[in-house]
């Protein structure tokens, strides 16, 4: 892997097609993924990548890149990469599952 890539921040590196990826699950970026795949929920979407279904491993190539030339890979992907996508996919989407979320803390405090 050529690039560099923040693991604190939810970044995973990724090579699709000799081409190094870096990918990350931002809310935009899976905003903008579940409406390409006409998803309804999160699961759905976390479904149709953990199922390596091809049009949205694709688009999630795609979308989730934030470096690396994304184009590029996909017109030199194959079916061999597909395991890779999930995995780097998964621990993506599943990198901030476990921390607590925004300022629910907050208001905790301000209802006890």
């Amino acid at each position: 892997m050529s690039l560099a890539y923040n693991a604190e921040r939810g970044e995973v590196p990724l090579t699709v097609g000799g081409v190094d990826l870096v990918i990350a699950a931002e809310m935009g970026r899976l905003a903008s993924l579940s409406g390409r795949l006409n998803c309804q929920s999160f699961m759905e979407l976390y479904l149709k990548l953990a199922g390596v279904e091809i049009g949205a491993t694709v688009a999630a190539v795609e979308i989730l890149a934030v470096k690396g030339d994304a184009t590029k890979a996909i017109a030199a992907m194959s079916i061999a990469d597909l395991p890779a996508c999930k995995d780097a996919f998964l621990a993506a989407m599943l990198h901030h599952a476990d921390k607590p979320s925004g300022n629910a803390q907050t208001a905790k405090e301000a209802t006890t």
